[in-house]
Order: structure tokens, then sequence, then C-alpha cells
């Protein structure tokens, strides 16, 4: 019974060296991580703000100056001035601004008399969320606007019902607190699945793998203490994620640590499998690497809901997401982000991720022989 746990322990003792040793392995566990949190935290974001605006004012006086300065009053526009239409629409096809606002000679005599005005708006389409974006963010202002004017004039507000929006879970509605949480599946993957494959892979090419068949080591024990480090570096990397996401960017955390801990445990378990399995028919690291980005990393990135809604996707590509793991991941992490421990999405995403592991490990088990060929 004691030779096993030695084995075991020399074995471990050896990739954790190995470990030390590649200064690559350690740097896709930990630095990899905090370099893809700056890019995304700071690079990456699907509000925006600043947009460059520009605004025609063919009569200006004090009505329309006032429409303007609430314009500029946002965070969203950076107004743009231009004295024609046709100054603007240059300014727009060369790309110089992202939208125009034209208000006509008869603006202020049309409010005054019928009580609102028509407003031209042009927006550029080519990114369609971020035109649909600024025509709410003008829609949003407008309205503000026309209710100031109404309540310093003592007239009735345009509409009987007073409207007072409620956002749950992301009251600053910030694209980067939804997506931050996420980033953890993406690096977990990469350690997990990617770093994985790779490892195993140089083994092959350098011999030293075929130097451990050869020795009294079971497969199972082989495996195991490949698993083991990996599994480590990984916890390690979504701690060193997670600590970043916090006081870095400030993204709220209101689940519970044990919970997300499980739930990382066991999507690193679904990660690992997929590496393993990987390492079996690619022997080779440029082989290894490209079938690990394809199969575990895009998958990640693309179908797991991180950056892309899965309802608005096509039913086929939505079927196609559910063998994808980071999708049940990603789906535990938004919620324990920011909406706490909400058990209706935790225990099925967490049941599916348990399935996931069980079945990768499995193969990857299966597909190991303690054979060279």
């Amino acid at each position: 019974m004691r030779e096993p746990i030695e084995r075991l322990e020399g074995l471990l003792r050896k990739e954790a060296l190995q470990i030390i040793r590649d200064p690559s392995a350690l740097a896709i566990a930990f630095l990899l991580p905090a370099m893809l949190l700056v890019i995304f935290g700071y690079g990456v974001t699907l509000d925006p703000h600043r947009v460059p605006l520009a605004v025609v004012v063919e009569q200006p006086d004090a009505v329309a100056q006032s429409f303007v300065a609430q314009l500029g009053g946002t965070p969203y526009f950076t107004p743009v001035h231009f004295n024609t239409i046709q100054a603007a629409d240059r300014a727009f096809d060369a790309r110089e601004v992202s939208g125009i606002v034209w208000l006509r000679a008869n603006f202020t005599r049309q409010l005054a008399s019928e009580g609102a005005a028509p407003i031209g708006v042009i927006v550029n389409g080519v990114d369609a969320n971020t035109a649909r974006l600024i025509q709410g963010y003008l829609q949003q202002v407008w309205a503000t606007w026309l209710a100031a004017r109404s309540r310093e004039r003592g007239l009735p507000q345009g509409l009987p019902v007073a409207v007072e929006p409620r956002v749950r879970f992301n009251s600053a509605v910030s694209s980067r607190d939804y997506l931050v949480p996420g980033l953890i599946a993406i690096v977990m993957t990469l350690t997990g699945a990617l770093l994985t494959a790779l490892v195993i892979a140089r083994e092959w090419e350098r011999g030293t793998l075929e130097a451990l068949m050869v020795t009294r080591a079971t497969i199972r024990e082989i495996l195991l203490a490949k698993l083991l480090p990996y599994f480590v570096l990984g916890m390690g990397g979504m701690v060193a994620t997670l600590v970043l996401a916090v006081t870095l960017f400030g993204v709220p955390f209101r689940g519970s640590l044990l919970v997300l801990t499980g739930a990382s445990a066991l999507f690193l378990l679904a990660a690992l499998g997929m590496g393993l399995l990987i390492s079996s028919v690619a022997r080779n690291q440029f082989v290894a690497g490209q079938i690990a980005i394809i199969v575990t990393f895009l998958p990640a990135f693309i179908l797991s809901g991180f950056v892309f809604d899965i309802g608005s996707m096509p039913w086929a590509i939505r079927l196609l997401t559910h063998i994808v793991a980071a999708r049940y991941f990603v789906a535990i992490l938004q919620s324990l982000f920011l909406a706490g421990d909400v058990w209706s999405v935790i225990l099925p995403n967490a049941l599916a991720l348990g399935i996931m592991a069980l079945v990768f490990l499995g193969a990857a088990r299966l597909g190991a022989r303690k054979r060279l060929d």
C-alpha cells in the first residue's frame, strides 16, 4: 500500500519541479490571466462613452443651446459643432463623428407653437450594437430635456405616467461588471485545457513521457500526477483573477466563496479532462495547441455567453452551446458576482459541469494506455 503512495509522491514532485522550471506554464497560469483581465477590463467595453457627435444648429438661440448643453452634459457624447448639415455630413462620411443631431431653423418656433419639435438624427449603423445604444442615449437625453423644460415653464408633462426604471443585478449597467466575471472561465480554460495539452505534448516530443512508461507507475498514477499540479495552478489563477476583479475593477461579488470554489473545481476538472483527451491524440505541441484553441478556447469565448448573448443565436447554435462546459460556468459566475447565490441557476449548471467532468475525465482515462503506439 505504501509503494503506490510513494510512486505518486515522486511523480507529483517531478511535475512540480517541471512546472517551476518551465516559465511558460507559470506565465499561462498567472501572467496571462492578469493581462487578459487588464485588456478586457480597460480595453473592451460594450458601453460607448464620449461618442463624437456632430451638432448642427441652423438658428442658434437660447432654447436650442440649452438642448445642446444637455447633450454635452452627459458622459455619452462629445458634441462637435458644425454650421451646416453638409459639413457635418462630410465629417460623418470621413468617420470623424459617429452621429449627427440636426436642429432645423424652425426648431424653437415649432416647439413653442406645437409643444414638440422633431430633431434630425443620423447614426452610423456599421456597428449595429453601438448604433442602437447611441439612438437610445439620444432618446433619453431628448426626453429628459423636454421634461425639464416643461417643469421650468409650469406645463404638464407630455406623458401622464412617470417612468421610473429599476435595473436589477447590474444597477450601473456596466459591461465591465458583465464581462470580467466571465473572464474567469476563459482563464481557467487556458490553464486547464490548453496548458495541460501543451505540456503533455511537449513531454512526448522530449521523450520524458516515454521514460515514465517503462517505470512501475500505473497509468492511473501518471494521470493523477498530471492532473493535481495543474488543478492547483488553475485554482490559483481563479483566485488571482477574483482578487483583481474585485480590487482593481470594483466588480461586486455577492455570492459565496465556497460555492465559487466548488463550481470552479468542477469546471477545472472538465477542462483538465479535455486537455488530457487532446494530449492522447496529439503528440506535438503545434497540433495540440491548434486542437485546444479550436475545441476549447474559441467555443468558451464565443459560445459561452461570455460576450455574445446565447438567446440571440440561431437555434442550431444554441443547441451546440449545451456541449460547451464554459456556458454553464459563465452562468454560475455571473450569478455569483452580480446576483448572489441563486440556487435555481447554480444547481442545474453545477450538475451539468459535474457530468461533463466525469465524461471528459472518463474519456481521457479510456484513451490513455501505457504503451508507446
